[in-house]
């Protein structure tokens, strides 16, 4: 785990922060304070630049104008710290540890030196930009004039680029930019950025990089804008895109925006594909599947608006309670199948159906996640996009994919809900490929003798590598499942030994937290059965 980055007021003891010892005389520092933004820590600019809220350098002496607090903070010590930790926090946006001087690269051909005094501002926000700059040595200030205030938002040193984001979006500056102390530049003209290409990998990777830096923060800055909304805080990576928690800035209703990656979103025949897709996925309105506000094009890059769920994962519920009694897995089953039944109806296949891309919601009502990889039925699926655990032998080969494809892999997602494993071993990805071409799905009922025999049904038709053989459609995978809907759990769950002690427990509750009852018991009976007690269910 990384140490925690402290604040000024806890480097330099200065004893101005809550019920510090000379809060009471000097009062509390607002850097140590304010909690509007949260950055690195806590406080107004992440609390690490003590003089920008306070007006003050550490001793305690006002300083007049901007320039004197900034060259007070050149001889601090915990100001040169701070420079050195977020100097080196994230090299993965440096812009020279991916290119030099001495690289073929067309994005460098014919870049210029510029030479830059300490003090002065190079950049200037509000006017539109035309170039960027790559720093070959020295450090500057990123500074956002707001109100007539100033805020400083970031550092930059070696290695790093700057003025980029104008570049990605045309608009004016966002911030002044000066320098710290004197610098050398190289200047990065529009143009011979705009040379960034699919065969640049490394620059591309580069892109996603910078990008997600510059939204992961609550700093005051504009570059977090999508459109009409704003991202606040990275919520997840995955191969494919990154996501964040946003708002929409009128409405101030919460979203989730999910950024693609620019080796997808620049590549010409995803791009087009997802346009042609992309209007028929926020079209789909189903209250099992996630709805699609709005998609964004921005930063050479596809934004994907979505409500905001809270809830946690079907895979993170897994590894929380193992396996689902099969009451619980069945109405899973059933949410899942009507969503998808859904989609299907509409021409779409989701294409990438795991326990990940399920959100279980408070009330146990299921949303489907990322539709941004679904296609139109009967596409030939040349990227083989999704999860190898799940994935079709058609889809692994390139083959047209349809509703059989999602049926398969939600076979897969019932294997693991009851088993508490997925069917195939995974630590051989060429053994674990040949597995879903050449073999069916194992028999759950190996690892659980008394599952109920439409639940076995509904696992091992849906995870046959033929697909004739499965299910030709989700109506008639439900059709397997539903009967069991009003059962009661049986079975090993609720076992009981005549040589144990019984104790009976009497629930009386609300029809509708019926689905609140079931997680409940849930969560319940698996800490119960690690403690070795064995649970009978009936409803009355």
């Amino acid at each position: 785990m990384a140490p925690k980055k402290i604040n000024c007021w806890q480097y330099m003891k200065c004893g101005r922060e809550p019920g510090g010892k000379k809060a009471s005389r000097l009062g509390v520092c607002p850097a140590a304070a304010d909690i509007s933004f949260d950055g690195i820590n806590d406080g107004k600019n992440a609390g690490r630049f003590c003089w920008a809220v306070a007006g003050t350098f550490c001793g305690g002496t006002v300083q007049g104008s901007f320039a004197e607090k900034r060259e007070s903070c050149l001889t601090c010590d915990f100001f040169n710290k701070v420079r050195s930790e977020e100097g080196s926090a994230n090299l993965q946006t440096k812009f020279l540890k991916f290119v030099s001087r001495d690289t073929a690269s067309p994005l460098l051909t014919d870049m210029t030196y510029k030479h830059v005094n300490a003090g002065k501002r190079f950049i200037t926000q509000g006017e539109n930009g035309d170039v960027a700059y790559i720093i070959q040595r020295g450090s500057c200030m990123e500074i956002v004039e707001k109100s007539g205030e100033y805020y400083p938002v970031g550092h930059r040193g070696e290695g790093d680029i700057v003025g980029v984001m104008s570049l990605l979006t045309g608009e004016p500056r966002n911030a002044h930019v000066e320098a710290e102390t004197d610098m050398e530049l190289w200047v990065l003209k529009k143009e011979q950025f705009d040379n960034i290409s699919t065969e640049e990998p490394d620059l591309v990777a580069f892109l996603t990089e910078l990008i997600a830096d510059r939204f992961d923060s609550k700093r005051p800055i504009a570059d977090r804008t999508i459109g009409k909304y704003l991202a606040t805080d990275i919520i997840g990576r995955g191969g494919f895109s990154l996501v964040y928690k946003g708002v929409h800035v009128g409405l101030t209703m919460p979203v989730a925006i999910k950024m693609m990656r620019h080796d997808m979103a620049m590549d010409p025949d995803f791009l087009a594909n997802f346009h042609n897709e992309a209007k028929m996925i926020a079209n789909l309105n189903h209250e099992n599947i996630v709805k699609v506000h709005d998609i964004e094009e921005r930063y050479r890059t596809v934004f994907i608006i979505m409500e905001y769920l809270e809830g946690e994962s079907l895979k993170d519920m897994l590894a929380r309670l193992k396996i689902l009694p099969p009451a619980l897995a069945v109405d899973y089953l059933i949410q899942i199948g009507t969503g998808l039944q859904y989609a299907h109806q509409k021409g779409i296949i989701h294409r990438d159906i795991n326990s990940k891309n399920i959100m279980v919601q408070r009330d146990d009502r299921l949303k489907i996640l990322d539709f941004g990889l679904a296609c139109p039925v009967g596409t030939e699926d040349f990227s083989s996009l999704g999860t190898l655990a799940y994935m079709a032998p058609e889809q692994i080969k390139s083959e047209p994919l349809d509703q059989r494809t999602d049926i398969y892999a939600m076979g897969f997602a019932a294997y693991e809900m009851v088993v508490g494993e997925r069917p195939f071993p995974e630590e051989d990805i060429r053994q674990l490929t040949k597995w879903h071409l050449y073999q069916d799905i194992p028999d759950p009922a190996l690892k659980v003798p008394d599952l109920p025999e439409k639940i076995r049904n509904f696992i091992m038709t849906s995870g046959r590598c033929d697909p004739q053989q499965r299910y030709q459609d989700m109506a008639h995978a439900l059709e397997t499942v539903r009967p069991l809907a009003s059962v009661p759990t049986k079975g090993r769950w609720v076992q009981q030994s005549e040589k144990r002690r019984n104790t009976s427990i009497l629930m009386s509750y609300e029809d509708g937290k019926k689905m609140e009852i079931k997680r409940f018991l849930a969560e319940f009976g698996e800490k119960a059965r690690k403690l070795g007690i064995d649970l009978k269910m009936t409803d009355n």
